[in-house]
């Protein structure tokens, strides 16, 4: 995995994950798009494995429903989101950008 595949993973991650634990499943799955959907995937296993609302009568109130959705948005974002290691589309590679310099004909005093 190169520089700018871990900074796309931790971009999308957050910059607390593990890059170990990134890179090891980079070299398993081989697709930055596929870590990223894994580890989230695997965040919000977890959420779904905990009660997602605990409420003490009169003392507190934890609801982790939003955090799910939150999750759930993340995916289907990263999902749409082009990678750092997509291959680019036939039309991209057409495309080059020119750059001119506009230089007066006569020059006035």
């Amino acid at each position: 995995m190169d520089e700018f595949q871990r900074s796309w993973l931790l971009a999308q991650l957050g910059p607390d994950t593990d890059s170990a634990d990134l890179e090891r499943r980079f070299f398993r799955l081989r697709s930055v798009r596929a870590v990223a959907l894994e580890v989230l995937g695997e965040r919000r296993a977890k959420l779904l494995g905990d009660p997602l609302k605990v409420t003490l009568d009169g003392v507190v109130t934890i609801d982790l429903e939003e955090n799910l959705r939150g999750i759930e948005r993340q995916i289907e974002q990263v999902r749409q989101t082009p990678a750092s290691d997509d291959p680019a589309d036939e039309d991209d590679e057409d495309e080059a950008m020119g750059v001119t310099w506009l230089v007066p004909a006569r020059r006035y005093r």
